[in-house]
């Protein structure tokens, strides 16, 4: 088999997360601040000439039609005319149903990694374009800046902010993103903030309270973080995470973390390791 080349597909968080409205679509009207790790899952690639898709890592639970990664891949090969295919291996490291972005972060990763690999060259525009029509986190891991989000997500500006250290936890209950969106006790009018308004004390995630109603479980690992450092829940849940200016606090708390959770320390990173990466392969190539 070919050789497996391996790209980092990293997580996000989302730093607060308004609930503005709702369009006759049923879609929400978003405002968030996606922030990007340098921690993540990692995706392996062997691409040939026949134009198959094969995941030869299938995730337990996750019908194969329904994964995101086959859908990227396909979504590609369609939206091309493409001849090219691929085996597709996968460590996953981030849980899933998190709120961090793993399957979208993964959806990207595949667009971005094949259309080098086949030698598409789509524009970063195009690939975004595709990506919407995957998930509405996807595009964000497409341009790979961190960056103010509005409309379903999908209207995004790059935003320089500090470089910060965050501890992320997961309490091990999975949250329905669907069934949150859908919920009757969800706020929906909040008002809307511009880009150079944003601080973390002044925002929120609207999701937040209905989700630890719901998941006692997400509610309890919130209240033992916050008692360290600023916390707060991240997309829907069930991740949460709290802001830290150095690794060494994050990684002293992420000791103390009870056995119950499970946690991990990154840094926060203005531009997504997966593109640093792949321009490095494609330099080197």
């Amino acid at each position: 088999m070919t050789d497996v080349i391996w790209l980092p597909s990293p997580a996000k968080i989302n730093l607060f997360l308004h609930i503005c409205g709702q369009y006759p679509n049923g879609y929400h009207n978003l405002q968030t601040l996606f922030q990007l790790l340098d921690v993540g899952d990692e995706i392996g690639f062997a691409v040939h000439d026949r134009a198959t898709i094969e995941l030869k890592t299938p995730m337990a639970g996750v019908a194969e039609q329904d994964n995101l990664i086959i859908k990227a891949a396909k979504a590609l090969q369609i939206h091309t005319g493409s001849n090219c295919g691929a085996a597709i291996f996968v460590k996953k490291h981030l849980p899933m149903g998190g709120g961090i972005g793993g399957g979208s972060s993964n959806a990207a990763t595949v667009l971005l990694a094949l259309n080098a690999f086949w030698k598409l060259n789509l524009p970063l525009t195009e690939l975004m374009d595709i990506a919407t029509t995957i998930g509405a986190d996807v595009p964000v891991f497409i341009r790979g800046k961190t960056g103010f989000a509005e409309g379903i997500g999908e209207i995004i500006t790059p935003m320089d902010i500090p470089e910060q250290w965050y501890l992320v936890a997961n309490p091990g209950v999975h949250v329905s993103t669907p069934d949150i969106f859908q919920h009757p006790d969800l706020p929906r009018n909040t008002q809307m903030i511009k880009a150079h308004e944003y601080s973390f004390e002044s925002t929120r995630n609207d999701c937040q309270n209905l989700v630890c109603n719901l998941q006692g479980k997400v509610a309890k690992l919130l209240q033992w973080l916050v008692h360290y450092a600023p916390s707060r829940m991240t997309g829907t849940g069930a991740s949460v995470f709290a802001v830290f200016n150095n690794k060494h606090e994050a990684q002293n708390v992420l000791r103390q973390l009870p056995n119950e959770f499970k946690g991990f320390v990154a840094k926060g990173t203005q531009t997504s390791v997966l593109h640093t990466k792949l321009e490095d392969i494609l330099r080197a190539s």
